[in-house]
């Protein structure tokens, strides 16, 4: 399908979700189907919970999120749960503003522009239907059309809540158009759209001597006056404010407490009551999910202001902080260099990791638990396994600290950063030192970093070398071992062999001589020191492993190589050991032999078809792990 038959099925399936009729004809199709009455926070609720959602070690992960928000799934859980599914089931929580507070550039810019997207998209499925009275400047809700006395009746046959009046426009209109027939004014479906300003408004604040209140409550049609005589005649007012355009749907203000205190003010009866007051009318219905969102210094500035206590009271404060997970960090910064003109310029593997474990490592606060360094918190809090450390102890570092991650070095800053390394003139591809050296380098010109930020930041630099170099070496020496995967199966099932005899204290048979034999102690001992274990810790760790491979026969599956972490990696060490002096013999030789060569040429193929490297990017790494081998 090109490009224009997709223009035109959009405009096809616009058509047919383009729905006309009576007020009678909508009462019909209430009684099919109440869900198109329901209220603004409980269609953004359902909106979310229409993409799916997942249970992940207790957690919910709403897929909603996932493509645009990285590392956030605690806080957003918290947000969903604790405000969006309250508010739909119409507890109080749905008076309340909804205030994002949390670092700069630490989405929740991006949180809102998801909920303003997926509300759009909604309002064009079944599930997601709204209907307004067809020419409202408010997108009114039908339902205000019955009068208060009669309401009781229609709720019990409908199913249904009614909430709130009839604005001044559909009042006179009701009147003059219909004659107090309610049954034959016309209703419309909405499609909410931010651009058609249609179920969502925007307001962002500016100098406070300009800016008219009008923004947030419409204003008078001047031009009309002659003609209708007075200003509480709703045809000499525009409702076009915010507040108006955002009825039925969602309003954002941006950076809200740089707002002047007067635009604030309409906040108080339309959070508590949902109504507001515009011109010279009565209250005005409005049914709007109220969403702000601030930074921390600001929201401290604002509650100790006296002042400020009434607007205080009607908010529930969201803390959006950093994520601290790095390969969340790694997502968000290939995001946004795939937003750019740059894919042309490859990131050597592992890059974006480096400038990752540098942000984490920034925003992470020391731990109280003994035996806890930044480096062992931020594998745990990555999902890594930490020899000693359980999920038990992962959820008790992360209670710790109620504001981690309200501070630290903010994507946008690294990815600025990111961005000068790109952009130097014929650049094939870099690598995690370029973008490393780019960050320190950067740091000299970040006015806001103080002398001591600035010597841990650089500490935080040297640890993600470290990690860097750890990663290169194994990149190379992974490639360097011919049929990798085979040659650790092998190791992997002799290991198993040794320690099922070692744990059943029983002997293994040779294979080629048929003999009996006793475990090969030295063997799985030169496989378990790669990862530390212990003389005294060896028989539990064993064991261990033997408990794992009877779960999964019980299972119906067969322990593989790749099924314990820990395992995995001391079987893939001991590899890396035994053909160290092979790897720091080839990649140091400056003037290679014939043999030196093919083996060089085999592993950039390797690094190039099996780990995503450019040949030039592969070849500087073999350079480089070559200079790390010798040193």
């Amino acid at each position: 399908m090109d490009i224009f038959e997709r223009v035109a099925a959009y405009r096809a399936e616009s058509d047919r979700l383009a729905w006309s009729g009576t007020f009678k004809n909508y009462i019909e199709l209430l009684k099919k189907d109440p869900s198109p009455a329901k209220t603004a926070h409980a269609r953004v609720y359902d909106m979310i919970e229409s993409y799916g959602v997942e249970e992940v070690n207790g957690h919910k992960q709403y897929k909603f999120f996932e493509q645009e928000i990285f590392g956030l799934d605690r806080a957003i859980e918290k947000l969903v749960e604790e405000y969006f599914h309250s508010a739909a089931r119409r507890l109080d929580v749905r008076k309340r503003i909804l205030l994002l507070m949390g670092p700069v550039s630490g989405g929740k810019s991006t949180l809102v522009t998801l909920l303003k997207r997926g509300l759009e998209k909604y309002s064009r499925t079944d599930k997601g239907a709204i209907y307004a009275i067809e020419d409202c400047p408010m997108h009114e809700d039908p339902l205000h059309l019955i009068p208060h006395e009669l309401r009781p009746d229609f709720e019990k046959e409908l199913s249904v809540r009614i909430e709130g009046n009839l604005c001044p426009v559909c009042q006179l209109r009701v009147k003059s158009e219909y004659g107090g027939d309610i049954e034959q004014v016309r209703v419309v479906r909405l499609e909410i759209s931010e651009d058609a300003r249609v179920g969502i408004g925007t307001f962002s604040p500016s100098d406070p001597k300009s800016q008219d209140i009008a923004d947030l409550t419409g204003s008078i049609d001047f031009s009309t006056i002659t003609e209708f005589g007075s200003e509480s005649d709703p045809r000499a007012y525009r409702f076009d404010g915010e507040l108006n355009k955002a009825n039925r749907g969602l309003m954002e203000f941006q950076e809200m407490l740089k707002c002047d205190e007067k635009f604030l003010w309409n906040l108080l009866s339309l959070t508590q009551e949902g109504n507001f007051k515009a011109g010279r009318f009565a209250l005005i219905s409005a049914d709007e999910l109220i969403v702000a969102h601030t930074n921390e210094s600001e929201y401290k500035t604002f509650i100790a202001n006296k002042k400020n206590e009434a607007l205080q009271s009607r908010m529930i404060v969201m803390p959006i902080p950093y994520n601290l997970k790095v390969s969340q960090e790694e997502r968000i910064y290939a995001k946004l260099i795939g937003q750019s003109d740059m894919g042309h310029i490859h990131i050597a593997p592992h890059s974006l990791k480096a400038a990752a474990i540098f942000s984490i490592l920034s925003r992470l606060k020391e731990s109280k638990k003994q035996g806890v360094d930044l480096l062992k918190k931020m594998r745990l809090y990555d999902g890594e396994e930490v020899e000693g450390y359980k999920i038990a102890d992962l959820k008790e570092l992360q209670n710790e600290y109620l504001d981690e991650g309200m501070s630290g070095v903010d994507p946008r800053y690294v990815i600025n950063r990111i961005s000068s390394a790109l952009i130097k003139q014929d650049l094939q591809y870099i690598n995690g030192l370029d973008i490393l050296r780019a960050i320190k380098d950067g740091l000299d010109q970040h006015a806001s970093i103080t002398r001591e930020e600035r010597e841990r930041y650089l500490n935080f630099i040297a640890i993600a070398r470290k990690e860097y170099d750890e990663l290169a070496k194994k990149e190379v020496q992974k490639a360097f071992v011919y049929s990798f995967e085979e040659s650790a199966r092998t190791l992997f099932e002799n290991y198993l062999d040794n320690i099922e005899s070692f744990c059943n204290w029983s002997k293994i048979r040779d294979p080629l001589t048929d003999e009996e034999m006793d475990p090969d102690e030295r063997l799985m001992r030169s496989i378990e020191e790669q990862i530390g274990i212990s003389e005294n810790a060896k028989k539990a760790f064993r064991e261990e492993i033997l408990i794992r491979i009877s779960s999964y026969s019980r299972k119906g599956r067969k322990f593989e190589y790749n099924d314990h972490e820990r395992l995995r990696e001391a079987i893939e060490k001991k590899l890396f050991i035994d053909l160290k002096d092979i790897v720091k013999i080839t990649t140091s030789t400056k003037t290679p032999d014939e043999s030196q060569l093919k083996r060089i040429n085999e592993v950039i193929k390797r690094l190039v078809d099996e780990h995503g490297y450019t040949p030039g990017s592969a070849n500087e790494l073999l350079r480089y792990v070559g200079s790390l081998l010798n040193r």
